[in-house]
């Protein structure tokens, strides 16, 4: 195989504009220029594609399992390779695999596993999101309450040591109970804080994006909402222009008018984005899973403990995708701005991820006609073919 080479046949979407009659010309697995069909260099290997479109590679900042595996369940390697592989198939090129409130054992065993994957270059691996143990009882949702604890020294170092060993570190924490003062620490020290199961009120909260959080874990769920005298989580992440938000498109967590009144709402540079909070039925037939010894239900396109209680979802990206252009009626573009873009913008690797402009990782989506992902690209190399 040569060195470039040079994808071509159907318009390309680099994130920001369309390009038709042109190629996508990549070089040792990055992005080198998209240019006119009848400029591609002699010396390219050619492939050349029939129908629909180019995309940027989707980037999942909550991803609790695929493929008929949980992250919490095996916080392994192997786990983390058989998920990335899972969300391929629907356009994924890029995730953090999330782990749920679990046991300090557990949470070292997640980091280890996320450190190894990162040394052998597991294909979609983007690091971690360590969810909890840090919440609030009150907005606990599918955490185990058992599991949920303050945060201590021993956590912050931990925490604070794991950053330098991974090649990005998402942690969620409820900003009533970890202080501005351990949220500067570790923002300081390169994590991304993001604020969610949480009954804060708006003046904590924007306390805490002020120490340095950046980010709220799916918006609207599993936080205080938005009301006339206490604007709570919701009006603290939306009237904070920075902050960036996760979203569960699936029409079950979020309702359509709260989107569309939320994107109305946010300001940026912060921007809201999707995520899908998959557990491990995404690729499978899979109709139960379990999570600390409690068995969660499949049914009607919902995941559900048997108080009822949401436990992730059942939801892929290309879905989410479709759901935001066609429910809600965004621009097909903006919607997948929502899915590659903006996420690896709340992450900071918009340099290398959420696009197709040179120099970006050659991470892409060939979508048929009617928006079904055909093939997955990632660092150039394929990663999976319907």
């Amino acid at each position: 195989m040569s060195d470039l080479v040079a994808i071509a046949g159907v318009p390309i979407f680099d994130g920001h504009t369309w390009h038709k009659d042109a190629a996508l010309l990549i070089e040792f697995g990055m992005v080198s220029a998209i240019v006119p069909s009848g400029d591609i260099p002699a010396r390219a290997e050619r492939v050349h594609l029939d129908g629909g479109s180019i995309v940027p590679g989707f980037v999942d900042l909550q991803v609790n399992g695929g493929g008929g595996v949980l992250f919490n369940n095996d916080p392994s390697v192997g786990t983390i390779r058989t998920m990335c592989a899972a969300h391929a198939q629907f356009g994924t090129t890029a995730l953090l695999p999330t782990l749920i409130t679990d046991t300090v054992a557990v949470n070292i065993a997640a980091i280890a596993a996320g450190y190894a994957a990162a040394q052998q270059a597991v294909p979609g691996f983007l690091g971690l999101h360590l969810e909890g143990p840090h919440l609030s009882l009150a907005r606990k949702g599918t955490h185990d309450p058992a599991l949920i604890r303050p945060m201590d020294d021993s956590d912050l170092a931990r925490l604070v040591a794991a950053a330098t060993d991974l090649p990005n570190l998402l942690l969620t924490v409820a900003a009533e109970t970890v202080t501005p003062q351990q949220i500067t620490t570790l923002a300081r020290a390169g994590i991304t804080v993001s604020l969610g199961h949480s009954d804060a009120s708006f003046a904590d909260a924007s306390a805490a994006y002020a120490a340095g959080a950046s980010m709220a874990t799916h918006l609207f769920n599993a936080m205080s909402q938005l009301g006339n005298r206490e604007p709570g989580m919701v009006g603290a992440l939306l009237s904070t222009p920075g902050a960036h938000a996760g979203l569960i498109a699936d029409g079950i967590h979020v309702h359509p008018a709260a989107i569309e009144l939320a994107l109305r709402a946010k300001t940026g540079p912060g921007h809201i984005f999707l995520v899908t909070d998959a557990m491990s039925q995404t690729g499978t037939e899979l109709t139960e899973l379990t999570l600390n010894g409690r068995t969660i239900t499949r049914e009607n396109g919902a995941l559900r403990l048997a108080d009822g209680t949401l436990a992730g979802a059942d939801l892929d990206m290309i879905d989410a995708v479709e759901f935001m252009h066609t429910r809600i009626g965004l621009p097909f573009e903006e919607a997948l701005r929502m899915a590659s873009l903006y996420p690896a913008r709340a992450l900071g690797v918009e340099g290398d991820h959420g696009h197709l402009s040179p120099g970006a990782i050659a991470n892409f989506v060939h979508l048929s006609h009617s928006r079904k992902v055909q093939a997955t690209w990632i660092a150039g190399t394929e990663a999976y073919r319907a």
